[in-house]
């Protein structure tokens, strides 16, 4: 942070707020304890407990009904080599703009899962002073309201710890994921909203590229995510290319994402019919929604075939010269005939004439 120091006063006087926000996905080991703290001074970490060790889980998945209440512990760890005071708390989730599972900022207040949250006393918060080394589980409760409606409501629980001073601050996190699904008509549905294609075409006109752009909306009340498989047909459904595979990460309820995909091998055919296929899926960890329908959207894009064209040019400029050329020589030809068909006139109408000459110059002779 040396660098700050010798910003001008105007800027010295923003208040500049790091946040390292940590989602456990698999492990709940914590990531960044190196990489936001060089020594590791204050790194932390959490995870589901049993009350007495963590236990495995990676997140907490649970199904409640409407004004049902729920107790679960969690454990916290100061991991670093100082003293730290972790602050804990739960909030709600979304999905940040690069698809990941994303949390509000501490200083934003929970408005849906994670205002259900509360830990020992019955309080949002919960602060803790931990020395290096050590750890404590903690309890808390989620209480779902009476008004709650059904499927998925995503939160988090977070444990926070704010270092500097000055015009610095460093709010550090660490999270687990949390979920709560209200029983009732759930609504397992992803759906394509859009799709557009462009190709690109490559000096050799039988190896181009087909980008294929998908946006996805989870238009349920479940939190899924999907297979994608994405392909290029031809004429008469003539499959072309290499159609590939790609995962779309978890969308929450009411979430879009628009991803972009690319299909090899593809020549300047002219027609195309570029497509996505999408199997929507849950997480390993998540409850079964039930049956899941899989979605499709196609697209036409047009892959010109310029090598064709400029062929086709040069050969209709080929039969034009030619045909120009036949023309002209058809009427030079005509011309020719008429006039060769004129002389012959001429020469076959001086013949009698001076047959008739003759005649008459030996009639005139003396006897």
């Amino acid at each position: 942070m040396h660098f700050l120091r010798s910003l001008p006063a105007a800027a010295a006087r923003l208040i500049l707020v790091l946040i390292v926000a940590v989602l456990t996905t698999g492990t709940g080991l914590a990531f960044g304890g190196t990489a936001a703290s060089a020594d590791d001074i204050d790194a932390i970490s959490g995870g589901p407990s049993d009350g007495v060790i963590e236990d495995g889980r990676t997140r907490f998945s649970y199904q409640m009904e409407p004004g049902q209440v729920i107790d679960d512990y969690y454990m916290i760890k100061n991991t670093g080599t100082t003293a730290q005071v972790l602050t804990v708390f739960g909030t709600d989730a979304y999905n940040a703009d690069d698809g990941g599972y994303a949390l509000l900022d501490t200083a934003d207040a929970p408005v849906d899962a994670g205002s259900w949250i509360t830990f020992e006393g019955n309080v949002r918060k919960l602060q803790i002073p931990l020395g290096p080394g050590e750890s404590r589980t903690v309890s808390f409760t989620v209480t779902v309201p009476d008004n709650a409606g059904p499927g998925d409501h995503p939160a988090g629980i977070v444990i926070s710890v704010a270092s500097g001073s000055g015009q610095v601050l460093v709010d550090k996190r660490f999270a687990t994921r949390l979920y709560v699904r209200v029983p009732g008509e759930l609504q397992p549905l992803l759906t394509v909203t859009s799709i557009s294609g462009a190709y690109n075409p490559q000096w050799n006109p039988f190896t181009g590229t087909t980008t294929i752009t998908a946006t996805f909306k989870n238009a349920g009340n479940v939190a899924l995510g999907a297979d994608a498989i994405v392909g290029v047909n031809t004429f008469f459904g003539i499959p072309v290319g290499s159609p590939g595979t790609d995962e779309v990460t978890e969308l929450l309820p009411g979430s879009t994402r628009t991803v972009s995909f690319t299909v090899e091998g593809i020549g300047q055919l002219g027609y195309l019919d570029a497509y996505v296929k999408a199997q929507p899926t849950v997480d390993d960890a998540a409850l079964n929604p039930g049956v899941l329908t899989p979605t499709s959207r196609d697209t036409v894009v047009w892959a010109i075939p310029w090598w064709l064209v400029i062929v086709i040019a040069i050969a209709l400029l080929v039969w034009v010269f030619l045909r120009i050329r036949r023309v002209r020589d058809e009427r030079a030809a005509v011309a020719w005939i008429a006039y060769t068909e004129e002389q012959a006139r001429l020469k076959a109408g001086e013949a009698p004439v001076l047959e008739a000459a003759g005649a008459v110059g030996e009639t005139d002779r003396p006897q």
